[in-house]
């Protein structure tokens, strides 16, 4: 499948695109600057400018008017990675595919890289937080001199995902996977952003300013992590795909080595959560101790009674023993 080119219908699109060398069969396109890379490629694919039975991916510089989870948005200065991939599907999606996003994304080198000197320095790895981000909370020790004076310990964001189910003629023809990577620039965040302020922004530069030796200079270019996010996103995407082969034949090999391998990069295992439902207009606070998934993505929480609920959404905030 050939890059897209100037000429197409796509005015919108720079004229300058980014190959990707080991990706032949995505269409690239690459653009100093976007309202939402998630919005265009869906817009895009609903009217027929690009063809819904082939992958489309959208990079760009800066967005406009990026978006987060729940209509809030995502500030988008210069020096991150802003990137959507469309890939038609044959299967509804369920919440375990941006769990399986969020792996295959903490499985790439600088995230591993970092990570083994985190674990050295005895700092918090970088983890993937249910459902949709990658980042770490601070252990007790460092939370109480940032934010001693509160009760919520605030989330480190690194990325964020965002999927987007894409519908033609009422028909479920693919899924846009959006991602937002803190590279070299961290957002500032303030009430007035509407981006939630139970986490605070950090980039793959300010980790390591974390660590002992700074070794920032290190990090990939842009285009590698291009290069390397997309590939995380096939390689989910395939994942997924494998998994809903399992469910007529019962048998669970791929689910089962899932949930192993998001066990050990939950960036919510063994901390006290406080998590916020909206019901009716009504709003329901459930507290307990998180443990891992389900098999449908949903996120476990024992409360102290001892029961096991099983949550598909709400806001989470990881609070102090009392």
């Amino acid at each position: 499948m050939p890059l897209l080119n100037s000429s197409d219908s796509l005015s919108a699109y720079s004229s300058e695109s980014l190959e990707l060398e080991h990706l032949p069969k995505l269409n690239h396109r690459h653009l100093a600057s976007s309202a939402s890379t998630n919005s265009e490629l869906i817009t895009a694919v609903q009217d027929a400018t690009l063809d819904a039975t082939k992958l489309h991916l959208l990079t760009a510089e800066t967005q406009s008017a990026g978006r987060g989870q729940r209509g809030r948005s995502w500030q988008s200065p210069r020096g991150n990675v802003y990137l959507s991939l469309y890939h038609p599907v044959h299967m509804p999606i369920s919440g375990l595919l941006s769990l399986i996003i969020g792996v295959e994304l903490a499985k790439m080198p600088i995230i591993q890289r970092l990570n083994e000197q985190l674990r050295a320095q005895g700092l918090v790895p970088i983890g993937v937080k249910w459902a949709n981000d990658l980042g770490f909370y601070r252990n007790s020790s460092e939370a109480d001199k940032a934010e001693p004076d509160t009760q919520i310990i605030q989330f480190n964001k690194l990325a964020g995902i965002l999927i987007e189910p894409v519908w033609k003629a009422g028909k479920l023809v693919g899924v846009v996977m959006g991602v937002g990577l803190n590279v070299q620039a961290t957002p500032k965040l303030t009430a007035q952003t509407c981006e939630g302020m139970s986490y605070q922004a950090i980039s793959l530069q300010d980790i390591y300013g974390m660590l002992a030796s700074d070794n920032s200079h290190n990090l990939p270019t842009l285009q590698t992590l291009y290069q390397q996010m997309s590939e995380a996103l096939i390689a989910a995407m395939t994942r997924f795909e494998y998994l809903g082969l399992e469910k007529p034949t019962g048998h669970t090999y791929y689910l089962d080595s899932f949930l192993q391998e998001f066990a050990t990069m939950d960036a919510l295992v063994g901390l006290r959560l406080q998590v916020s439902q909206d019901h009716d207009d009504n709003s329901h606070v459930i507290t307990g101790d998180a443990c891992s998934i389900d098999t449908n993505g949903c996120l476990q929480l024992r409360e102290d009674n001892g029961k096991i609920s099983a949550l598909f959404t709400g806001r989470i905030d990881v609070i102090r023993e009392s």
